[in-house]
């Protein structure tokens, strides 16, 4: 990874975007997108857009989401303790202990701790984390002196945790999903624009908001544009790390490079020209399978307006939606080098039709 590359990313993942609150993430990510791109679309909620070759009939679109899950303030006690509600899929077993940031209205940021009791003091009758019990200590004995902090209820919090390289090959910290997926779009704007590469259509590069909570910002974002394509990057599990079981949950790995997905959602046609790019090119990938929906934006462009052919090229993670979020650069590069090459190879009203 060129050292250009690792600032953008390190930066951007330091960044705190919870969902709903992607402002400053989206900036970022829009900075470094800028010189790659012509144009750029903000829309009501959010959501990013830089635009390759903008006003041609036939329309691409390359996706991740911003957004990270994150807590809000929903009740302060009267000597100063905070209790929280999910904002996304936030993990109660994993909160005790960990240290965070509330970041309150005007901008303030005030730090604080998910509190627990010590081991020799509970039993087996004590519940496991879960709502009703975990809460965020910030050093204040009453609920006026929280105030007067300037927290209040509806305040983000988001947990601490800079990333950090392991053992070199590993990238580790929060919001790996999906800011991953941001920043390798990003790269395949920059690899195009680097090799003066023509595209026959208009290339969306886009940065969706509120996946965590739902799909929202893909939804909203895909009726805007109305794609003929769309190829979706998220992160995928990987089973080998332990306490998976491989034959409910697949066999992906980290360092074996990218994940094409079988689904509903994942148009075939579309599917099967990747795979054969994958080939053709020698990018390594693994294979994943859904009964249903994939769970990613794939689902919300698939299904926009009359269909618009859908793919999924997933990142393989390991500890998702955790402070150790990890992946592998060398799937990273995979990745990119997938997208990059799937979209080189597309033709202005190239159809995937069923039949």
């Amino acid at each position: 990874m060129r050292d250009e590359s690792k600032a953008f990313l390190e930066k951007y993942l330091n960044n705190v975007s919870p969902t709903g609150f992607e402002h400053s993430g989206q900036s970022i990510w829009l900075d470094y997108l800028k010189p790659y791109i012509q144009e750029t679309i903000i829309d009501t909620y959010g959501t990013a857009v830089g635009v390759i070759n903008p006003g041609q009939p036939y329309k691409v679109v390359l996706e991740a989401h911003a957004d990270e899950i994150s807590w809000f303030v929903n009740y302060i006690t009267d000597d100063g303790y905070l209790y929280v509600i999910r904002n996304g899929g936030s993990d109660f077993q994993i909160a005790p202990s960990m240290r965070c940031n509330v970041h309150c209205e005007g901008g303030q940021i005030v730090k604080g701790v998910f509190g627990w009791p010590a081991i020799h003091v509970r039993t087996d009758k004590n519940p496991e984390a879960k709502q009703e019990n975990i809460f965020i200590d910030l050093g204040c004995s009453t609920k006026a002196e929280v105030e007067a902090l300037g927290v209040h209820v509806g305040a983000v919090a988001v947990f601490e945790a800079d990333c950090f390289w392991l053992n070199e090959n590993f990238l580790v910290g929060r919001a790996l999903d999906n800011r991953m997926g941001g920043f390798m779009i990003a790269e395949v704007a920059r690899i195009l624009s680097e090799k003066g590469d023509k595209l026959p259509f208009t290339l969306y590069l886009v940065n969706s908001v509120q996946e965590e909570i739902g799909l929202r910002g893909a939804e909203m974002i895909s009726r805007r544009l109305q794609p003929d394509v769309a190829i979706i990057t998220d992160v995928t599990h990987d089973t080998h790390s332990p306490l998976y079981n491989k034959k409910i949950q697949g066999d992906c790995k980290c360092g074996k490079g990218a994940v094409v997905t079988y689904g509903p959602a994942v148009q075939n046609n579309l599917l099967q020209h990747i795979i054969g790019v994958a080939k053709e090119k020698e990018i390594a990938i693994q294979r994943n399978a859904v009964s249903r929906s994939t769970g990613t934006d794939t689902d919300s462009f698939a299904y926009s307006g009359m269909g618009v052919a859908s793919a999924l090229i997933s990142l393989p993670l390991k500890y998702m939606h955790t402070t150790v979020e990890t992946v592998h650069e060398s799937d990273v590069e995979s990745c990119i080098q997938l997208m990059y090459h799937s979209v080189m190879s597309l033709q202005a009203g190239q159809q995937f039709n069923y039949l």
